[in-house]
């Protein structure tokens, strides 16, 4: 059994688990209860009221965080036609085929995002089942695969996330990092709870969000208000 630092014993101690906190207090709690040396990522967890099973109740989509998330990611562009603009844009590695068969033979992963040119799907579709497990295979509704590759590049460094339920109806992202400011991690926050509610079911009935937790790595998870 992992040993609990006395570090962290007093950061779950200053979270009472059966209360509800507002937004404010929740943000506050959560920077004060980051046990880690290094700059923790604040991450939020929404457990909906939905059913993915269901193709009506599947919830997937990207937004930019208006405040960042305090990580600069790295781009990869899957492009025979618009290899000079994803140059030009900032990407960090640009290639066709042969950046494909490196993936697939080398088990290269030096970038946290692909964007990919509609022609590059039907050969990206060889490695689908190793990128899908690892949330990298590119989709039109998020805006990575598209023929305007400078846009997406420019709103992924810019600090554009990615969100889907899982199988459980629980949709896990980031919102910032410990360091950041209250209002902009309140920012942030409410940016991804109006994405979220703005793609709710019309199916869906009685309350949406049934539970908002809050939380830094290896830190407690906050229950959170959303109203």
């Amino acid at each position: 059994m992992a040993k609990v630092t006395k570090r962290l014993s007093t950061a779950y101690a200053k979270v009472e688990k059966h209360t509800v906190y507002s937004i404010q207090d929740a943000l506050k709690l959560a920077k004060e209860t980051s046990t880690t040396k290094f700059d923790s990522t604040v991450e939020v967890a929404f457990n909906l009221n939905i059913d993915p099973r269901k193709a009506d109740q599947q919830i997937r989509g990207a937004i930019v965080l208006p405040e960042g998330t305090g990580k600069t990611q790295k781009v990869l562009v899957l492009t025979n036609t618009k290899v000079k603009e994803a140059q030009d844009a900032g990407a960090d590695f640009v290639g066709g085929e042969e950046l494909i068969e490196k993936i697939s033979k080398e088990n290269w992963f030096e970038f946290d995002v692909i964007v990919a040119t509609p022609e590059m799907m039907a050969k990206l579709g060889a490695i689908g089942k190793v990128l899908g497990p690892k949330g990298l295979m590119p989709n039109p509704k998020t805006g990575t695969v598209t023929m305007d590759v400078a846009k997406a590049i420019d709103e992924i460094k810019k600090g554009k996330i990615e969100y889907r339920a899982d199988k459980e109806g629980n949709v896990h992202t980031i919102i910032g990092k410990a360091s950041f400011t209250l209002e902009a991690l309140e920012a942030n926050f409410k940016a991804i709870v109006s994405a979220i509610r703005a793609a709710k079911p019309q199916t869906v009935k009685g309350d949406y969000f049934i539970n908002v937790t809050i939380s830094t790595t290896m830190g407690p998870g906050i229950k959170t208000e959303i109203n």
